[in-house]
């Protein structure tokens, strides 16, 4: 094998790496994103984790946030903007980067 194969085969396992780091970013933050809207929508117990796996499988409607944002804009209507929505997102995708690098 050749240095530049070496390279080659490198840049693609750091490049399935980060795509999944990113994906389970994105999970995890969108986990927490459900318990911080079940809370206001004032659920508790079992409909939490429910509620939970249904922000989760919201997002694979279609890439992005979009479709995040759009059910957690109809569900907490009254409650929360949808600014205050993202900016709760960005903010708990950073805190859950910052905890997956602790964790390394």
């Amino acid at each position: 094998m050749t240095t530049f194969d070496d390279r080659e085969n490198a840049f693609e396992a750091k490049f399935a790496h980060d795509a999944e780091m990113a994906f389970k970013a994105v999970a995890r933050r969108n986990k927490a994103v459900g318990a911080w809207a079940a809370g206001l929508l004032g659920l508790e117990g079992d409909a939490v984790a429910a509620y939970q796996m249904a922000v989760i499988t919201a997002d694979f409607e279609e890439d992005g946030d979009e479709d995040v944002i759009r059910k957690l804009v109809k569900d907490l209507d009254g409650k929360a903007s949808e600014a205050e929505i993202r900016a709760k997102m960005a903010a708990i995708l950073i805190e859950v980067k910052d905890k997956m690098v602790r964790e390394g």
